[in-house]
């Protein structure tokens, strides 16, 4: 999945518009002007569409954590940026931003009618170079979204 198709997700499941994303990105102090964000969200063959960098999506993950969770407190630092961007990444994000458990997660799958199990759902969550760590493959996070799409949009 390309980050602009993660960004149009998440932006339709919980009904972002511009000012909402820009203010999200604001919370790791990035500004972000309204007619880039409707870059992001324009569909690949419209004109004037531009490609969200891995540390654009990064941010605005990081900002959805805080804007869910709150921030840790007033001097807490700003997350850091990913610049290397992996669907693992972007699934424990998401976790922690809707402040999931793992039956949670597996929950909303069913949703879509995808299965797995616990084990197969941890071993995403693992460092990479564990034994059972497995990356996530573009299959699961597009479903995990469809998952989230009608969990909160219905």
């Amino acid at each position: 999945m390309t980050n602009n198709e993660i960004l149009r997700s998440l932006n339709y499941t919980f009904r972002l518009n511009e000012n909402k994303i820009s203010s999200i990105f604001s919370h790791v102090e990035q500004k972000i002007e309204n007619q880039m964000i409707t870059s992001w969200l324009k569909k690949d063959e419209d004109e004037g569409f531009v490609i969200a960098q891995d540390q654009d999506l990064s941010n605005f993950l990081n900002g959805f954590i805080i804007e869910k969770r709150g921030k840790k407190g007033p001097d807490a630092p700003i997350p850091l940026v990913d610049k290397d961007l992996n669907n693992n990444k972007i699934l424990k994000k998401l976790k922690i931003a809707l402040n999931l458990q793992s039956d949670d997660m597996i929950a909303i799958l069913k949703l879509v009618d995808f299965k797995l199990s616990s084990h197969e759902l941890t071993a995403f969550f693992r460092k990479e170079g564990h034994k059972n760590f497995r990356p996530c493959k573009n299959q699961i996070l597009r479903n995990f979204l469809l998952g989230l799409t009608a969990k909160y949009r219905s």
